[in-house]
């Protein structure tokens, strides 16, 4: 059963952040959180996912009123240096106000949440913890003439090596009509204290917006995470997102989006690689507000040891929404016996004249590929790195930023190898 949040600690924490723009939102986010409480196991959308020990970490974090660790420059210079894009930083929480001042992408301006009036907004239990404990946020306004060609990287990293930790953080994005841009989104944490890191980001894309996307998490796999992302799709607007999670001890990452202008169309993949007790949990879903639009989805896993996944992926195509086209897939490699995965696909539909579909398969790689493998001279563990790394290739090929997945190859390869080398363990 979920621990209870100490409502009257966060109280105490809320009300000591100094007075800003955000504050009158920090109030009504707590009021939120106290009559609302966080998801339960009991809650259909978590029933998969007990977010006890995120709370535990939290409570922790509320009576020590921890500060989190320092972190080198040299550990966020070693992340940065591996992807050709512009950065912004957030170091344990809070925003590095330099890597604003550096910023220099013509016709893209950032700012601090509270030195603009954004409404930063709290649609859901864990966003509304997000925003009771943010301290600032970032904005990122994406101008017509901007260069699509640049890449904004967005670097969330912690530390929990002194004290345990927890790290809110919000970015909002505006891409304007008819502009483009492509963002990396890249978290990661070291220490050995418990540490709990809650992002939310929100992009709204205005009419023939594009928008390229990927999400990476390399987390320590002590520390947990909870991501959610909405997007919000103008007409002829093209939203292309992939997700990669390598790390984390508990992960639940929530994808929203919401097609609300015609011949809108968003794609997006997700490859989720779990060892050791890992949980990773990705929600996914797609609101068909309007027609015709599209929506593609494909997402795998590979599972090792005692991890545990969840994909929930769900379409819900709207009265009126008619020519929509909604596809969603979900394949799951099991590397162990003890590994288990949770897939859920989901349609609702309530419009006729559609093209809809779903699936999702779970299996253990292919004996007879297995021994061919072998009798061309490969050990064992090496056709079985072989045949997983190719079941993961597709999801990187996917990648809407190609100039990085040679980048993301190489994790997945190193990550594979971790996996194969520990075997049931």
């Amino acid at each position: 059963m979920t621990s209870k949040l100490a409502m009257d600690a966060l109280r105490h924490t809320v009300t000591g952040i100094p007075n800003d723009r955000l504050t009158p939102a920090r109030l009504a986010a707590l009021a939120q959180i106290d009559e609302q409480g966080l998801p339960t196991t009991a809650h259909e959308d978590w029933k998969y996912t007990d977010i006890g020990k995120l709370v535990e970490t939290s409570n922790q974090w509320l009576a020590d009123d921890s500060k989190g660790s320092p972190i080198s420059d040299d550990l966020i210079e070693s992340i940065t240096t591996q992807f050709d894009a512009s950065w912004l930083v957030i170091r344990n929480g809070v925003v590095d106000t330099e890597s604003i001042d550096n910023f220099a992408l013509k016709q893209v301006d950032v700012k601090l949440l509270t030195d603009t009036e954004t409404d930063p907004g709290y649609e859901a239990p864990l966003s509304d913890l997000n925003l009771a404990l943010l301290r600032d946020g970032i904005t990122i306004q994406i101008n017509a003439s901007a260069d699509e060609n640049r890449t904004i990287g967005m670097l969330f990293i912690d530390s929990a090596i002194d004290e345990v930790g927890v790290s809110p953080m919000r970015i909002n994005i505006d891409l304007d009509e008819n502009s483009s841009a492509s963002f990396i989104e890249y978290h990661a944490s070291t220490g050995q204290r418990s540490h709990y890191a809650n992002s939310v980001v929100d992009i709204a894309l205005a009419d023939n917006a594009c928008a390229h996307y990927v999400r990476i998490q390399n987390r320590d796999l002590l520390h947990g995470q909870t991501a959610r992302l909405t997007a919000t799709l103008g007409n002829a607007s093209q939203f292309r997102h992939g997700a990669f999670d390598f790390g984390g001890r508990l992960v639940r990452n929530d994808l929203d989006i919401r097609l609300t202008g015609r011949d809108s169309s968003v794609s997006f993949c997700g490859l989720y690689l779990a060892g050791e007790q890992q949980h990773i949990d990705n929600h996914t879903r797609v609101d068909h507000l309007v027609g015709p639009a599209t929506s593609n989805q494909e997402y795998r896993g590979i599972l090792a040891g005692g991890a545990r996944c969840v994909w929930n992926g769900k379409a819900v195509v709207h009265s009126g929404a008619d020519g929509t086209d909604a596809d969603q897939a979900n394949h799951n490699l099991l590397l162990s016996d003890s590994a288990e995965i949770d897939a859920k696909p989901e349609l609702e539909i309530y419009a006729d004249d559609v093209k809809c579909s779903h699936g999702t398969t779970i299996g253990q790689l292919d004996a007879n590929a297995l021994f061919y493998l072998r009798t061309r001279g490969l050990d064992e563990a090496s056709a079985r790195q072989l045949l997983t790394r190719a079941f993961a290739q597709k999801i990187v090929a996917m990648s809407p930023i190609e100039s990085i997945q040679e980048t993301i190859s190489e994790m997945v390869a190193g990550r594979v190898e971790e996996l194969i080398a520990r075997g049931s363990k």
